[in-house]
């Protein structure tokens, strides 16, 4: 007879993302672009414009996984209630009257619920991703691991390109050169469940889902309450860092540290030479005086 907690982490597992956390999926990620300087204006001027890149923000991650596997990049397309869904909540956000939906939304205890219930799909993306990648490459952990990064956090990747076509792109924003939270959790999340997946960590995978589905909400949540953008694993990565790759750094300062003091010996000791030159050459012009 199965636990108590592996009822729970079962039932988790099957729970299905259609229609509530799909919705809030689509809510904050269409309100992060209305938040974005001039997008009102824009989806007035050019209504069309604004809702592609709604739908790449909604759907970019699948777009880019697509596109890393071969596949159609507007799979996303066929599946039209989604897209519809998307699409309504596009709408009512950018063009209700009074923006009843923002000032609704800029209540902390709807943000808290919206945000929360957006990671949970996070896991959701990570999952479908390794195991899409699986059935095209068995066990090939670092295929399943990109394309399970690239589900769950590719929605930041395509909008950058989106931002370049546009002129709007600024290199500082570009994911792969700055990595965002999410995009670092979901690389995370992404090796984990490959190597679960792949059967080199002992934990079944509906436990894993809701440990790992816990970890996000509640980092998201003490984020979103904090008003912090700071990566809450910040100080295990700053250790790693300077394991793996401070020693060269210690090594090239020690370097640096020593070149001033050998130019220094060289300067001091070159003085006496140059003062000697100098008396030969007033005795020689005696000399011929």
């Amino acid at each position: 007879m199965a636990s108590p907690w592996d009822e729970l982490t079962l039932s988790f597992s099957h729970t299905s993302m259609f229609p509530f956390f799909d919705i809030a999926h689509y809510f904050v990620s269409v309100m992060a672009l209305k938040r974005q300087p001039g997008a009102t204006a824009e989806a007035r001027k050019n209504p069309v414009s604004s809702w592609i890149t709604a739908m790449l923000h909604c759907f970019g991650g699948g777009i880019l996984s697509c596109v890393l596997l071969a596949e159609p990049p507007l799979k996303f397309l066929a599946n039209n209630t989604n897209v519809l869904l998307a699409s309504s909540i596009w709408y009512i956000i950018f063009f209700c009257p009074y923006d009843l939906v923002s000032q609704g939304y800029s209540f902390l205890p709807v943000q808290l619920l919206a945000v929360g219930m957006k990671e949970v799909t996070r896991t959701w993306k990570i999952v479908g991703g390794v195991t899409h990648a699986n059935s095209y490459y068995k066990n090939g952990w670092i295929v399943m691991i990109a394309i399970g990064w690239a589900r769950g956090a590719g929605g930041s990747i395509v909008t950058n390109f989106e931002q370049l076509i546009k002129g709007s792109w600024k290199p500082q924003a570009y994911e792969w050169l700055k990595m965002s939270y999410p995009a670092k959790v979901t690389l995370l999340g992404s090796v984990i469940f490959t190597f679960q997946h792949t059967n080199h960590l002992a934990i079944s995978k509906h436990n894993l889902m809701f440990l790992y589905t816990m970890f996000l909400v509640a980092t998201k949540i003490t984020m979103v309450i904090t008003e912090t953008a700071t990566v809450p694993f910040a100080p295990f990565e700053d250790t790693l860092s300077r394991i793996l790759f401070g020693w060269q750094q210690q090594f090239c300062e020690k370097r640096s540290e020593a070149k001033p003091s050998f130019t220094g010996t060289v300067s001091s000791t070159s003085k006496p030479v140059a003062d000697a030159s100098e008396k030969a050459k007033k005795k020689h012009a005696k000399k011929t005086e």
